[in-house]
């Protein structure tokens, strides 16, 4: 059997000004959850990905990545946004103002399935 991706298709997903400012933000995340476990692996920054010695030259802060690797992460949070953008979920920003909210804030909570439940589409009746 040969295997054939099939990604969501995203391709009629438009994405706003607001949504795509995350984007870098998101990217740097990917970036940072990838290197932690890498590092919880054992692996270490080196000159070049060397799996005995579990080198990396990529572990480094986002912002010291070469350009072509900080693009791949922007690709990736990208394409996570429109595919959850075409499976029917919306992003709503966190009230402001109280003391628990707010950027940079967060606070694992249990999942709400209320509030993780797709949309259905209006045609879908």
């Amino acid at each position: 059997m040969v295997y054939k991706p099939e990604p969501i298709d995203t391709s009629k997903v438009q994405l706003s000004d607001e949504i795509l400012e995350l984007t870098e933000r998101l990217a740097e995340n990917a970036h940072e959850v990838w290197a932690q476990r890498r590092m919880d692996e054992g692996w270490r920054p080196g000159p070049r990905r060397d799996e005995a010695k579990k080198e990396h030259p990529s572990l480094v802060p986002y912002k010291d990545l070469p350009e072509e690797e900080k693009e791949y992460d922007r690709s990736t949070a990208l394409e996570t946004l429109r595919a959850l953008l075409a499976l029917g979920y919306r992003f709503e920003n966190a009230p402001q103002g109280g003391p628990d909210t707010g950027p940079g804030f967060y606070q694992g909570r249990p999942l709400d399935k209320k509030r993780t439940t797709p949309r259905q589409k209006e045609n879908d009746t």
